[in-house]
């Protein structure tokens, strides 16, 4: 049997791109579980969002989970919405009403600079040595770091994580038909695209989710090579 984990969240979006990113890994959904929710996310650090939601994940199915908090950051609004961009207009918003308050705060804002930042966390069921961080190599010049995330995480449980982020800025109007959350106000200067219009594989190239979760993915694949896995 193959590497097998389960990523903490119900966004078939996020799920899709997330099994293109770790495509060598069987990515399952906490629904396969009968897991009907997660708990709330009332850290104040992308950090403490994504070892919420992996580690009730991981203890539920005693497999490793992945879960992550990712946010845009835009620099005129002093790095709003972060933290709170899934819910920036309200607990029940939807991407369409979070675009909207987003171009209605940054009306006449002359500095559109923004970037997307994300925090993956790798969660499991046991104890893993420290020292197997030592055989992981950087990808993309991230390195994975060992969190204690105290009150956190569960007694004997592990927690490791890597952030990425991509910079960019927000235009007025919506362009492309791919993605989620504020992909299609998001735009890559270089390119001329927004991660809207951009190509599922190359937007996992360079994204703050595919530079998160592929840093992660050696230490996976480590941790189930040496049998840790269960």
């Amino acid at each position: 049997m193959g590497t097998r984990l389960v990523l903490a969240s119900f966004n078939k979006g996020k799920r899709r791109e997330v099994s293109r990113i770790l495509h060598d890994i069987d990515v399952l959904s906490p629904p396969d579980f009968g897991i009907a929710g997660l708990p709330p996310e009332d850290g104040s650090t992308f950090l403490e969002n994504a070892v919420i939601k992996a580690a009730f994940v991981a203890f539920q199915t005693r497999m490793m989970a992945v879960g992550d908090d990712s946010g845009l950051e835009v620099e005129a609004l002093e790095g709003r919405p972060g933290v709170h961009s899934a819910r920036f207009a309200g607990p029940e918003a939807d991407d369409a009403a979070n675009i909207d308050k987003l171009l209605a705060e940054l009306e006449s804002v002359g500095n559109r600079k923004a970037r997307f930042a994300c925090t993956a966390v790798l969660v499991v069921p046991f104890q893993v040595e420290p020292a197997v961080l030592a055989d992981v190599q950087p990808v993309q010049g991230i390195k994975v770091i060992q969190v204690s995330a105290a009150g956190r995480l569960p007694d004997g449980f592990s927690a490791f994580a890597a952030c990425g982020t991509v910079e960019g800025e927000i235009i007025d109007d919506r362009r492309g038909h791919d993605g989620f959350g504020y992909d299609p106000v998001f735009l890559v200067p270089s390119l001329g695209l927004t991660f809207a219009e951009i190509p599922p594989d190359l937007k996992n190239d360079m994204s703050h989710r595919g530079k998160a979760f592929r840093a992660l993915a050696p230490l996976i694949a480590r941790i189930s090579d040496r049998g840790w896995a269960g």
